[in-house]
């Protein structure tokens, strides 16, 4: 009798565990959200259903500032860059005067995120030059190992949204392919996203530089050039999907007005579709920010979120656990 209690204590006990453990998504809370992602994801592949989608069509794409990871005080790019520009900044005196490298080198990012993406291309380029494919790799992956998060002291690679990474699994494991397309540096986040997220290099589109290539010493390599190839951003986004996919994507998630026309592509599509918003609204666990933001504002994209029934997570809310 002892061991028959002993043993249904333990079923007990483990019950709750065991369920979590079946859940894809267990860092979501019981919410709409949830709910809605659920639903999408079995009408589509359920054979027979009006609503069915073949896995040669099944895909999805994610921003990455903001969405898969952090992107306050500053996008981690732009911090890569300064720390370039910090150290580069010994051979260009030029640079103490020149906008917008003195507004980094003075510790200025107000003023230099006021440029946009002008004055982000611009310090890209001029930090990201002259360095082969290979050499910027490796340079980038040492920094994201030593780096740490001014306001957490955390890795970049741990200021990644564990129920993102959560979604993209549920998404794979569903016959999805998950594509990133973000505007920030293509070359920058090929260098961890296949580690980080599980999606390989060549399902990463992204901001570039022209490349140039060359023969050094009889080796084949590719030289990052200053000139700006292509801007994924905004309507840059489906140019992008268009160009690098060829096929429109069933589901899209954002945070910003920036994946507005992402959405907005991906949503007009024939059939059953899906878009998400990420809400920034944990104040205590990360950050509260949305139409007046510096970074990743929400303003327009969330008015039509609620026009169009894209599903929106408020993370104070529909997540339980943040960061990985």
């Amino acid at each position: 009798m002892k061991i028959q209690t002993l043993t249904l204590g333990l079923v007990l006990a483990f019950a709750p565990l065991a369920r979590a453990q079946e859940d894809p998504l267990h860092s979501w809370n019981a919410t709409g959200p949830k709910a809605a992602v659920r639903s999408f994801v079995e009408r589509v592949t359920k054979a027979g259903s009006p609503d069915f989608v073949p896995v040669e069509e099944r895909i999805a794409v994610f921003d990455n500032d903001g969405t898969l990871w952090a992107e306050q005080p500053i996008y981690f790019q732009v911090q890569f860059a300064l720390d370039r520009v910090k150290a580069m900044a010994p051979q260009h005196p030029e640079w103490k005067t020149q906008a917008p490298f003195s507004y980094l080198l003075s510790g200025d990012t107000k003023s230099f995120l006021e440029g946009g993406q002008k004055s982000l291309m611009a310090v890209m380029a001029a930090s990201h030059a002259g360095m082969t494919t290979d050499d910027f790799r490796a340079t980038v992956k040492e920094w994201l190992r030593t780096a740490q998060h001014p306001n957490t002291g955390r890795p970049y690679t741990q200021m990644v949204y564990e129920p993102m990474v959560e979604l993209l699994k549920y998404l794979r494991a569903n016959g999805f392919k998950t594509f990133i397309v973000s505007g920030g540096g293509v070359e920058f986040m090929r260098a961890f996203t296949e580690e980080v997220y599980g999606i390989p290099p060549e399902q990463v589109i992204g901001s570039q530089g022209k490349l140039k290539y060359e023969l050094v010493q009889g080796q084949p390599v590719l030289v990052k050039l200053p000139d700006v190839q292509f801007v994924d951003d905004k309507t840059g986004k489906p140019i992008g999907i268009e160009t690098f996919i060829g096929r429109r994507p069933v589901a899209a998630f954002g945070n910003s007005d920036g994946d507005r026309e992402m959405l907005e592509w991906t949503t007009a599509g024939k059939g059953l579709r899906f878009g998400l918003l990420v809400h920034h609204t944990d104040s205590l666990r990360e950050w509260a920010y949305d139409r007046k933001s510096h970074i990743g504002e929400l303003d327009k994209a969330w008015e039509e979120a609620l026009v169009k029934g894209w599903t929106v997570v408020d993370m104070k809310n529909d997540w339980k656990t943040i960061f990985r």
